[in-house]
């Protein structure tokens, strides 16, 4: 079963050395933990008691003869994506719960940071867990099949979602269904704009990010 695929990947200890939270960070289409591992300095800063971990997705990407993938995006229609979603979110929720317990954690002291396709994970798997985690930050990402949530939906943590206006590989538009769709549905959820910002995280987004996880992490 491929929930039974074990993560791995780049990891760093609280500088605190102190664990009281757990970041999980999840990469995008082709690339792989080390990718996304480069903002924990960042983030560490502000959050010295959290525990970080940017695992490398379980596939190789097959677009490309390196880097790794959650799910295949050779096909972008919404069924093959939502199809890919369903394997690797037992993957991830498995993930999830062995480094909660490892950790000695709660669900409410987990916070994922998404890219892309990590985003779509992330969104896709943690609005379906029986408990919410503290939240997610999701960088140029989507809601995909976002029609299926109202049935499915189990938790609503609080969500960050940064988009570049200028994003070619992940439409913008999609940056304002996801809000909708999430309002709608009662999840707390807070959305920012990138004007000039392609595809990828700048300065300010990471400062978004920043201060959006200590107030998640200071809630309790």
């Amino acid at each position: 079963m491929t929930k039974t695929i074990t993560l791995s990947g780049p990891e760093q200890k609280a500088k605190s050395g102190n664990t009281e939270k757990l970041i999980i960070l999840l990469h995008g289409l082709g690339a792989d933990g080390d990718d996304l591992f480069g903002l924990v300095p960042y983030f560490a800063d502000n959050l010295p008691n959290t525990h970080f971990i940017s695992p490398n997705a379980p596939f190789p990407c097959d677009m490309a003869p390196y880097g790794r993938q959650w799910f295949s995006l050779q096909t972008r229609e919404e069924y093959a994506i939502l199809k890919g979603l369903k394997i690797a979110e037992p993957i991830l929720n498995n993930f999830i719960d062995i480094k909660l317990k490892e950790l000695g954690l709660e669900d409410k002291d987990l916070a994922i940071i998404g890219f892309s396709q990590g985003t779509m994970l992330a969104l896709h798997t943690v609005l379906r867990r029986d408990k919410p985690i503290g939240g997610v930050v999701g960088y140029s990402g989507a809601l995909v099949a976002s029609h299926t949530l109202k049935e499915e939906l189990k938790s609503r943590p609080s969500i960050c979602l940064v988009h570049g206006e200028s994003d070619e590989v992940v439409p913008f538009d999609a940056f304002s269904q996801a809000i909708s769709v999430l309002q709608k549905l009662g999840v707390e959820v807070q959305g920012y704009s990138r004007e000039g910002l392609a595809h990828g995280i700048d300065p300010a987004g990471m400062q978004i990010g920043i201060k959006f996880l200590g107030e998640v992490f200071n809630k309790d």
